[in-house]
């Protein structure tokens, strides 16, 4: 299988099922096509075109079978690697942490318009909206909400589908330096200790592709 992702310093939709992958053990073949003209990539439609219809990432290909959306991707994923369990075994907490997920890929757009995923960005707090915190209030309930009844650490005990879905959110919440409940930090935390983690931040640092619209403080990143 072949996963096409775009830059791994800003595209939350390609972090998604590439930790999900990553953590959960399912081999693939990283193709990562750079977006963002001028300073990124011009031809990025162009390139994305091969993969996708919808022309955006993530896609997941899987020899003549091409699946774009995360949440597509996912039950694929589900379905073709069952032992992997990308969701929850129980009926009930299964329908739950698909709707979370549901939640997620629908919502919370004042946060992520505010805070756009940035690995890069040196960690500091930044003045949020009434609507982007009350997205950050939704975050902790849903969090906090789970790990208590299920028992944690993850969302559903076990990594799962549900957590990739809300790994870029645990990035703009560390990285614009909000301020959240110890449970919530803990969560975070556990998330950020992932191995998987650690490997795409390492290699988001080590790319040199700028996108203005990404970057909140621009534009004294540059001369940062």
């Amino acid at each position: 299988m072949k996963l096409v992702i775009g830059n791994k310093n800003y595209s939350s939709w390609s972090f998604r099922p590439w930790i999900a992958m990553k953590a959960l053990g399912i081999p693939f073949e990283e193709v990562l096509i750079p977006f963002g003209a001028p300073l990124g990539n011009p031809d990025f439609k162009a390139q994305i075109a091969r993969y996708s219809p919808a022309g955006l990432v993530p896609v997941l290909v899987d020899g003549n079978i091409h699946v774009w959306e995360s949440l597509a991707i996912f039950e694929y994923l589900s379905e073709t690697c069952p032992e992997k369990h990308l969701w929850p075994a129980d009926p009930r907490a299964r329908a739950e942490a698909r709707s979370i997920a549901s939640e997620m890929h629908a919502g919370f757009g004042p946060l992520r318009s505010e805070c756009p995923m940035n690995f890069r960005r040196p960690v500091r707090t930044r003045e949020l909206s009434a609507a982007a915190q009350q997205n950050v209030a939704r975050f902790e309930a849903i969090w906090n909400g789970c790990v208590a009844r299920h028992g944690g650490p993850f969302l559903f005990g076990k990594f799962c589908a549900a957590d990739a879905m809300y790994a870029p959110g645990v990035a703009r919440l560390h990285t614009y330096g909000i301020e959240v409940g110890r449970e919530t930090r803990s969560y975070m935390e556990v998330m950020m200790a992932l191995p998987a983690w650690a490997e795409w931040k390492a290699a988001a640092l080590r790319e040199s592709w700028i996108v203005a619209e990404d970057e909140v403080d621009w534009p004294t990143v540059l001369s940062a």
